[in-house]
């Protein structure tokens, strides 16, 4: 029950290779920094090439590698997938939106109202997949999670520009800048298999209880849904509706 519950509290330890590989390919998308490794003296032969890998990343960027009991790893990680592997960080800062951190002719995405870690990780996920260029986040967000968000984004969290903004004020950046702006959502909607949507869009998806902000549709260009292949009342999860809207979106204009 208490690993269940660390979940939701703020940390920056991040768990297992893909996690610290991804924070270490991140470049200029994310400031945060490795303080420590630590590493399970039980797994010294079984992962002595990540072992290798992260002696020489630690003597570039100045950082300790320490080999640690494994109680001492259980006790730190949330996850039971990180090969006896954690890397102790710094934060890392989301900066506020501006009009100069949008790219051009692009896809960013805007996630509002998710409530659980692991699916906001999810979501992100499948976004990196989709090739979107930036997420934009309210400022109260699961970013603080970082070490269960990594990992149930794969490392796509640390790899990603993310960046915060109420959400009234980044349709508004966006637009200014001359995106289309897109609301998942029912009513007055049109179907997202049925019409173009070219870039630059930014597409705006709420969690599964409490959805969009009514002022956020008001704003929006459209208002887009998912048709489904059989009747259902149901509501996809947050990201898998996010999945499949950024994935058709993509479709559109991969060429």
């Amino acid at each position: 029950m208490l690993k269940e519950e660390q979940r939701f509290v703020a940390s920056d330890i991040l768990e297992g290779m893909t996690s610290i590989s991804a924070l270490l390919n991140s470049g200029d998308a994310n400031d945060r920094k490795i303080e420590k490794i630590l590493i399970d003296r039980a797994k010294r032969k079984s992962k002595a090439p990540q072992i290798g890998f992260l002696t020489a990343k630690s003597h570039e960027l100045g950082f300790p590698v320490e080999f640690v009991d494994t109680e001492e790893i259980d006790r730190l990680s949330v996850g039971n997938t990180h090969g006896g592997i954690l890397a102790l960080c710094t934060a890392r800062t989301i900066p506020t939106l501006t009009a100069k951190d949008i790219r051009p002719d692009s896809f960013y995405v805007y996630l509002e109202g998710i409530e659980d870690p692991y699916n906001f990780g999810y979501a992100i996920r499948s976004l990196y997949a989709a090739g979107v260029s930036g997420i934009i986040l309210p400022p109260r967000n699961w970013m603080s999670a970082a070490g269960v968000v990594a990992r149930a984004s794969a490392g796509a969290s640390e790899s990603l520009p993310i960046f915060e903004a109420e959400g009234e004020d980044a349709v508004k950046l966006f637009r200014e800048v001359g995106y289309s702006i897109l609301c998942a959502g029912i009513r007055d909607s049109v179907s997202i298999f049925d019409e173009e949507f070219p870039y630059p869009v930014l597409l705006v998806v709420g969690g599964e209880k409490r959805g969009i902000s009514r002022a956020l549709l008001d704003a929006a260009d459209r208002i887009v849904r998912i048709d489904y292949g059989r009747d259902f009342s149901g509501s996809l999860s947050a990201a898998s509706a996010a999945t499949v809207l950024a994935f058709e979106i993509f479709r559109q204009n991969r060429k």
